[in-house]
Formats: C-alpha cells, structure tokens, sequence
C-alpha cells in the first residue's frame, strides 16, 4: 500500500510495519491532526532489553512526524504477567520489586526518548509517561466484571495465537493470566479517555491484546481507534534478536557498558546489516542502501557505523563515539593504550600476583569461577594476545605491556585493565 503520512511511509520504507488494524483510517487520521499513541512496557526486569528497542523507535518515529508518543510504565499489569506465548506463568513481583524496575525502565526509555526529569502523568518534551497502576490500582472487580467483561468473548480470546499456542502446549493458562487482554484493553480505554490517544502499538505478539483494545472502544465508546504492530525480530540464523551466550543485551549501563553494547552491533551477521541499520539508526534510507551493498571486508565498515549510531541512541554519542575509538586503537592499530570500561587492579595486588579466573570474572567477560575455568580449558582465555593454558595463573606487574593489561574470551570479547 502507498501511504500518504509521513509516519507510515517511513514505518513501512524501514520495515516496522507488520499488522495494522485499518491502514487506510489510520494513514487519513495521521494526516487529518496530532495522533497520541502508545506503547506499554511491564516492569519484569529492572532495565529493558535491545529487543525492546524497536518499540522505542517507533515512539521516536511517532515524534519526528509531529505526534505525541505516550509511554505506559506497566506496574499494574506487572502484578498479573503477560503470557503471551511463553511456555509458563511468569514468576510473580512483589510490589517493590516492581517499582524498582519500574525506575530503571524510565531511565532506559529517557535515554532514548529524552524527556528531562518526567514524572508520571506529566508531558515533557512531547512525551507523555504514565504508570497504568493508578487506574487499574483502583478498579472494583465487580465494576470490572460489569462495565468491561462483558465485552468480551471468551471463545474470541481462545483463538488468539498467543493464547492457543500455550494451550497447545498443554501447559495450561491460569486464571490470573486470562486476565491480562482485558487489563491491556482496559489501559486503551482509559488512555484515550485521559489522553485522546487513539493508536497503540506494540510487537506483532500483542496483536490480540491490541485488537481487543480497539474492539472495546468501539463497542463501550463507539469510536474508531487503531492498532499497529511491527516484527518480532530473528537475526539472519534464525535466532532471538538480543540474546547472546551471556543472556539478555541490557539497555541499562549498569548491566552493559557502552562499549559491550557496541561490540553487540559490531557483531552483527553481514546478511542482518541493512535491516539493523533500517531499525536501530536514523540514517537516511540512501545511506543506508549504500552501506549494506558494500562487499567483502568492507561490509565491516557497515557494521562499525551500525554500532555506532545504534549505541549513541541509547547511551549518547560521546560515548558511541568513545566506545567506537577504544575498539578502533585496541584491535586496529594493535595498541594497548586506552582503559576498556569498569575495572581496574591495584599496583599492591599486582606485586602479589592476581588469579586469572579472579581478572575474567572481575572484568565481566565471564560471571562464574566455573566458567573462566571452562574458558582457559577450552583455550579461549588470553593475556596480551597469549593463549592461558593454566587456571592457576597469576598476573603480575610483568604482565603490564605500554601501561595496561589486555585480557581476552575469545576471539571477541576484550578488556583493558588499568593499573592504579
């Protein structure tokens, strides 16, 4: 479909679009005035993920053409969990673990998003940030039952694909959890009683969840709103984009630096770089063909400014620009010269001699004694490019080449420790 508003060209030229409840309405009420529409995301973890970056993006996208972009911090429904194809009930939080999430999640979507010192329920920089626990915090069961439940169709609910495939799998769906749709369709209600907004969006797993939010509104409000979801996104081996050996790609500096972050996009399969590059960079879409027609070694070049601006969007350019010049003098030019983030080791330690398996674990290119052990059997373990053969190494002041120590996992993952 050719689309006349901004937002949907650009959605669909990058490749956000996946379903959308009524494309043609949609493209005219985009065009026709300011739309205010919203993602939600659950406080499960205490930092979101890059599989998350996509809805940021859209959020982002939303602004650019002049739109309101609403974020809902989920600490209610964080009470219930989404079950929306996982194979079981997530594990339930407890009131201040959410909260606690719930604070490292808005630092995460300020980062991206730039709203300066946003309280709930306040629009700052055109973003609106509300927290979906002071309405469904309040709500009579009852009241519930009579004004929203009885919209909705149980058989309907039954064939959602999110819903199905876990009956399938036999491994049943709680009470608790069937919940969920109508408390994700009640937020639609309620935001766009509170804020006029008129589309949610979400990954193509809410699908469900999203259209019974729509069908609510017309049924309790009699108006037209509209609902948009974009890809799941595989790498091109067919893996969960985000997921690494070591586990989730955290937003969060706390539990990834920026430069760790930055080798994650510089690790990208030459087949996925014009796709990341359309999802996770606001480059030109010219660029963006000119750089991933690049063939051979040059492709890598492809893959450092995929790294680059994909890091800057979440932790700044400097330091993008910082993480990208540590990598460039450490594994280009050969020169051990410059700090890699977060560790350092005393003088006095080195005099005594550091355990190896203390230097991997420390540093964070490991997180067990177990597993370093495991590193230096397999031969993956290096000091200043040298292979370690044994686990009961030391590392002393002799170790320290031009200044710093270089300690590796692998043929990737790197530190420069400092020496105080």
């Amino acid at each position: 479909m050719s689309f006349k508003s901004g937002f949907l060209q650009e959605a669909s030229s990058r490749g956000f679009l996946f379903q959308c409840t009524d494309e043609v309405a949609l493209d005219e009420t985009l065009l026709s005035g300011t739309v205010g529409g919203y993602i939600g995301f659950d406080c499960t973890a205490d930092s979101l993920h890059v599989g998350h970056m996509i809805q940021i993006m859209l959020l982002r996208l939303l602004r650019k053409y002049g739109h309101r972009p609403v974020v809902v911090i989920g600490g209610g429904t964080s009470r219930l969990g989404d079950p929306s194809f996982r194979e079981e009930a997530r594990q339930l939080l407890s009131e201040t673990e959410i909260e606690s999430n719930a604070i490292g999640i808005c630092r995460n979507i300020e980062s991206v998003l730039s709203f300066t010192n946003a309280k709930f329920e306040k629009a700052l920089h055109d973003v609106v940030l509300v927290n979906n626990a002071d309405w469904l915090g309040s709500l009579s069961y009852l009241d519930m039952l009579r004004e929203v439940g009885r919209h909705f169709s149980i058989s309907r609910m039954l064939s959602f694909d999110s819903v199905r495939s876990r009956l399938e799998r036999e491994q049943g769906l709680t009470f608790l959890e069937f919940n969920y749709s109508i408390l994700q369709s009640y937020d639609f209600l309620e935001l766009y009683q509170r804020h006029g907004v008129t589309l949610q969006m979400g990954g193509s797993d809410q699908w469900g969840n999203i259209v019974s939010g729509v069908e609510l509104i017309r049924r309790t409000k009699g108006k037209s709103v509209y609902g948009l979801t974009a890809p799941l996104i595989s790498t091109a081996s067919g893996a969960k984009m985000g997921k690494t050996s070591k586990g989730a790609v955290w937003l969060s500096r706390e539990r990834l630096s920026a430069y760790d972050y930055w080798q994650f996009w510089r690790n990208t399969a030459d087949a996925d770089v014009g796709r990341f590059l359309r999802f996770f960079s606001e480059l030109p879409l010219d660029e963006i063909s000119r750089l991933e027609a690049l063939g051979g070694s040059e492709i890598n070049e492809a893959k450092k400014v995929l790294a680059t601006e994909a890091t800057a969007l979440v932790h700044g350019e400097e330091a993008a620009n910082q993480a990208a010049e540590t990598a460039k003098v450490a594994f280009e030019e050969k020169v051990v010269a410059v700090t890699l983030p977060k560790h350092d080791v005393s003088i006095s330690d080195l005099e005594k001699g550091v355990s190896i398996i203390r230097l991997l674990v420390e540093s964070g290119l490991v997180t067990s004694n177990g597993e370093a052990r495991r590193l230096i059997r397999d031969g993956g373990a290096r000091i200043n490019g040298l292979q370690a053969f044994e686990d009961t190494k030391l590392i002393s002041l002799s170790d320290i080449k031009e200044g710093v120590i270089q300690i590796s996992a692998g043929r990737k993952q790197h530190r420069l420790i400092s020496i105080i």
